[in-house]
């Protein structure tokens, strides 16, 4: 059984699924708000289940949920958060791949600002590599004070990356999506990115395009590979 609630999309094609793409959505809301995106890439990803887990912690804010608490205060917060929440995300993709039998490398994330912390910092921590790792308007996570060679230890899969972000993000500025390019390369993680012009916290349909398109690439990869 899954142990996180959330909504679901099977496959278009209406076969059993072949890939699994999971949702990871942002501080203060749930899993309601990304599910969306699964029917914008039904077309290019026939085959691929979606699911949209809502994070496991009530929000501070007083509405929806949130990966793991944020005040905005203690510059460590996050790299505790990301460690805290790690186990639960992990639980999770396990068990919804053994649920759909289904590969690591038939798994893509797809995480928004704080999902994005989750996507990236769990992606890097898996056995094997996933298909695909979508990061939109957020961030890697790294420990204050320490330095992008801080990272490389700690890599036990190198997935292929996209990071993009609005260049009018208010909320995560867009410098954090050079950083976080910039401290993966220092780790032999390669990433793609992709700058929206004129876009705040959120996606617009040029960087929806172009997740869509890699995350059809990285499967079609995964599956060559075998």
């Amino acid at each position: 059984m899954p142990i996180l609630p959330g909504p679901r999309l099977m496959p278009r094609s209406g076969a059993r699924p072949r890939q699994l793409v999971v949702l990871l959505h942002g501080f203060g809301a749930d899993g309601n708000d990304l599910i969306d995106l699964a029917q914008e890439w039904q077309p290019l990803l026939p085959d691929a289940a979606f699911v949209a887990p809502h994070a496991p912690e009530p929000c501070i804010q007083g509405f929806g949920r949130q990966w793991f608490s944020l005040t905005f205060r203690d510059p460590q917060e996050r790299w505790r958060g990301v460690n805290r929440a790690g186990p639960t995300l992990d639980a999770f993709l396990d068990a919804e791949l053994e649920a759909h039998g289904l590969g690591p490398h038939q798994l893509a994330l797809v995480g928004f600002s704080q999902g994005c912390m989750m996507a990236l910092h769990v992606a890097l921590r898996r056995p094997a590599p996933v298909a695909a790792v979508v990061g939109l308007s957020g961030m890697l996570v790294m420990e204050e004070g320490k330095g992008p060679e801080s990272l490389a230890p700690a890599v036990t899969a190198v997935p292929p990356v996209l990071l993009a972000h609005g260049d009018q993000d208010e909320v995560i500025p867009v410098d954090a999506l050079f950083l976080s390019a910039e401290a993966l390369a220092a780790a032999d993680v390669p990433a793609e990115w992709h700058l929206s012009a004129g876009i705040g916290h959120g996606i617009d349909d040029g960087a929806l395009h172009h997740a869509g398109q890699f995350i059809a690439a990285g499967f079609a990869r995964a599956a060559r590979r075998g």
